[in-house]
């Protein structure tokens, strides 16, 4: 089908408006669209790159945290610069909610591959664009509100591109595979973030300071264009997926998803943010703040620092499609659970294990954090978009997650660093994390179980 003939907003006469009751009602039940291997082999790979090229984008921010602290804020010493930047990093989440109802509209309404292309190339170019801001030595203030509206602009992208790659898998996952499909989306998330890791640690490693702080650090943001291009090609030769389609077929698009979601589904739409609580402080505690909790807290230099991200990272990487392809078989909620268990009980220890003082035993806690990680962030995806229905499910994925990462996920580095200076205890990204695992166990609690169940229409 090529994009001209994929049904949308202006194809489709919708009569149904935001009444699901009516609509299954006088809408006819289709049979199940057959999707051969060829084309879910191509959906997993445009899926995987292009939600790669997405993070990758987003997380070079973090990883090189200390120089665009030293670029943007130059009279502020040590602690308040990196609070700066981190409240930068922060304030980009702000937008995120905002986004997610306007992503889950297009994505509900237009449709999902819309959503994604252009989420992507939103991304990509405003990425570039970090790369050719000015300094704080050449322009002043003007150079932190540049990059505080660039960041924002990245926001708004990136609160469309996780949920509409975990909608987009799962309706196209044959039966009783949902769970590693969706499993595509947190695996090429983290390799965005591997591979940040890795070029931030090379031009550590090979450039000065001074290099860096004057043009080093824009390297990885100018190859955001060039990766982006390419990612929203290869999305733009998809269809949309099946489940859509027969919705724009059959009429019963609705028109206004956000407003039907809030109407009709506001429990699963509570239980779902404090679900994803604990994927929002854990990701970007493990995986993005790390790198600056070792150097700034635990003494390691900035290439040791990234040395054991990058090894948590493949450690996450190896796992995630192992837990996916496990909920499948034992059920979201006994895995969700089990992750968010595992972090009440072991997170604190293993931040004391971390101010040891050894390489090799902070390189093994983070890899253990990382696999723990796996049992929520691999089922994570499947979950949320097997509890809302086709109608709206990619606006009760995009509006759950995207509140509760703005709330707790972005701030997660800022409120580590803070903390810390208020509580005079390196332990205390450790009880903060604790504690989100704690309010994730009690959502979950509440859920039903979706492994399993047909995804419903309405």
């Amino acid at each position: 089908m090529s994009e001209q003939s994929t049904p949308t907003a202006a194809t489709a006469h919708r009569r149904k408006a935001d009444d699901p009751g009516q609509a299954a009602q006088q809408a006819p039940q289709q049979a199940p669209e057959i999707v051969d291997g060829k084309t879910r082999r191509r959906v997993v790979a445009a899926s995987f790159i292009g939600n790669f090229v997405e993070w990758f984008d987003y997380a070079v921010y973090g990883y090189l945290a200390a120089t665009i602290a030293a670029v943007f804020f130059p009279e502020s010493a040590g602690e308040t610069a990196l609070l700066a930047t981190f409240g930068l990093f922060a304030v980009s989440f702000i937008v995120r909610p905002a986004g997610g109802f306007i992503w889950g509209h297009i994505g509900d309404k237009v449709g999902r591959r819309t959503a994604l292309s252009l989420s992507i190339l939103i991304m990509s170019m405003s990425t570039f664009a970090i790369g050719l801001l000015p300094s704080y030595a050449a322009v002043g203030v003007l150079a932190p509100l540049l990059l505080l509206a660039v960041r924002i602009v990245q926001g708004f992208s990136a609160a469309g591109e996780y949920a509409g790659a975990s909608v987009f898998l799962v309706e196209y996952a044959p039966k009783g595979k949902r769970g590693l499909f969706a499993a595509v989306v947190p695996a090429s998330t983290a390799t965005g973030l591997l591979l940040g890791s890795l070029m931030a640690a090379m031009l550590y490693g090979v450039l000065p300071a001074e290099a860096m702080e004057s043009w080093g650090w824009r390297i990885p943001f100018f190859l955001a264009a060039p990766m982006g291009i390419i990612g929203r090609f290869i999305r733009t030769r998809l269809e949309d997926t099946p489940a859509f389609r027969n919705l724009a077929q059959e009429d019963d698009v609705v028109k206004a998803p956000v407003r039907a979601m809030f109407r009709n589904h506001w429990r699963t739409l509570l239980i779902a943010i404090g679900a994803v609580l604990l994927n929002a402080v854990g990701f970007y505690m493990l995986l993005s703040y790390m790198p600056t909790y070792m150097t700034q807290e635990l003494g390691f230099d900035s290439t040791q620092a990234f040395m054991a991200t990058t090894f948590a990272l493949i450690a996450y990487i190896g796992f995630i499609f192992l837990t996916g392809h496990a909920s499948d078989r034992f059920g979201r909620k006994k895995m969700l659970i089990s992750a968010s268990v595992l972090f009440i009980v072991f997170t604190v220890p293993a931040f004391m294990l971390l101010d040891t003082g050894s390489f090799a035993v902070v390189v093994l806690v983070q890899m253990a954090l990382g696999a723990m990680l796996t049992l929520n962030d691999g089922t994570l995806p499947s979950f949320l978009a097997e509890m809302f229905p086709t109608s709206i499910r990619y606006s009760g994925f995009a509006v759950s997650f995207n509140l509760s990462n703005a709330l707790f996920g972005g701030t997660a580095p800022f409120m580590a660093t803070l903390l810390i200076g208020v509580l005079n205890t390196s332990l205390a990204p450790g009880w903060y994390l604790m504690a989100a695992a704690a309010i994730a166990l009690s959502a979950v609690l509440c859920a039903k179980e979706t492994c399993g169940a047909p995804l419903r229409d309405k």
